[in-house]
């Protein structure tokens, strides 16, 4: 079956990419056009005035604007080599993915199959996240890592300051995207501080969320994510379900959980009950009650980095730890939840890591929502 496309737009081609993921160039990005003439801005370098006497000495207003032009691209690409340094050294401290995502990774994993062309479209420029051959040049945020990219980077800038911004060319996967052609022009674009760029877009259906946030590992979660819900059908089910985990095995535990729910469940009805109906049931009436709890409390402030899965997942085993060593069998999973609430926030020193981790290292804290962009851009 051939890839879609409802726009019928004829889309531009996508570029080739060799055996290690490296575009190969196919045409090059046109020439910057001549730079027009400015008197202020050639005063303001102390470059205005009559040209100098003497043969082979004037020079033209094209070829002093062109070579400010390249001294101001030069500067912009060492402020951002140099912040890209800085980038990688506080992302660890700051739980903040360094790196971009690879999109051969993120195929492979969340097992992405047709995609459709959606035209070209202004697009933000903080979820784009990832990239197709790419993605070791730059930080997260786009900022070059190495000086053998300073040329078609300051290439790029010039371009961008006389002619604007051009369409890049992306793969959307759920709320993010993945650079395929216009990686530099990502890179600029960011730098100089604007908020969307256009964008030729092919999108792949996805089963499971990915977001502005997530590094490699949440995508190997999201794959056990995957694998959950199609032994569940949760999102079938329930389509409002939101369980993302911070950490790997989660969903195995989860659906532990759900065999054992199931089987008193049969007890209870004297009858077979499906997997799937089970699991339901378990997230109607097990999983939802603590997550009321953990917002009605707002504990979710008190554990920055953590989600509403990561939290109910502990408070369970916590649960089952405490009925074992103590025989309180009838201690429900809500008053559980609502006694962590209460140590929690009565520990000066857990009040005092979470205000420095939320306030200092600005960990996230997560709402229990699917991330969704802001809706204003300036």
């Amino acid at each position: 079956m051939k890839d879609s496309n409802p726009t019928g737009a004829t889309p531009p081609s996508v570029p080739d990419t060799d055996s290690t993921g490296e575009q190969r160039v196919t045409s090059a990005e046109p020439r910057p056009a001549e730079p027009v003439f400015d008197e202020a801005m050639l005063a303001s370098e102390g470059l205005s005035g009559p040209a100098p006497a003497g043969p082979g000495l004037a020079l033209s207003a094209s070829h002093v604007s062109s070579t400010l032009g390249r001294s101001k691209a030069q500067r912009d690409f060492d402020r951002a080599h140099q912040r890209a340094f800085v980038q990688d050294a506080l992302s660890f401290l700051r739980r903040e993915p360094p790196n971009l995502l690879p999109f051969e990774t993120v195929r492979e994993r969340l097992e992405l199959g047709e995609k459709t062309y959606r035209g070209v479209q202004f697009i933000r420029l903080d979820q784009i996240v990832g990239s197709v051959g790419r993605y070791r040049d730059f930080t997260r945020t786009f900022l070059p890592r190495a000086e053998h990219m300073r040329r078609r980077w300051q290439e790029a800038e010039e371009i961008t300051s006389t002619r604007g911004l051009s369409p890049i060319q992306v793969y959307q996967v759920g709320k993010v995207y993945f650079v395929i052609d216009g990686n530099h022009r990502v890179s600029v674009a960011r730098q100089i501080g604007a908020e969307t760029i256009p964008a030729h877009v092919w999108e792949f259906e996805t089963r499971v969320p990915l977001e502005p946030d997530d590094a490699v590992d949440d995508v190997l979660i999201r794959h056990e994510y995957l694998e959950f819900l199609e032994r569940t059908r949760l999102d079938v089910h329930r389509p409002q379900q939101y369980i993302i985990p911070t950490s790997p095995g989660r969903y195995r535990y989860f659906e532990e959980q759900i065999a054992v729910h199931r089987y008193y469940l049969e007890l209870d009805r004297g009858s077979n009950v499906p997997f799937e109906e089970a699991a339901v049931d378990w997230y109607d009436n097990v999983y939802l009650p603590i997550v009321d709890v953990i917002h009605r409390e707002e504990m979710l402030r008190l554990f920055p980095g953590r989600t509403e899965a990561d939290l109910v997942n502990w408070i369970m085993r916590n649960q089952a730890r405490l009925r074992q060593r103590y025989g309180a069998e009838g201690l429900s999973t809500e008053s559980v939840a609502e006694e962590v609430a209460d140590r929690a926030y009565g520990n000066l020193w857990q009040r005092f890591v979470s205000w420095f981790r939320r306030v200092v290292l600005r960990w996230p804290v997560y709402t229990g929502e699917p991330w969704k962009p802001d809706t204003e851009i300036r």
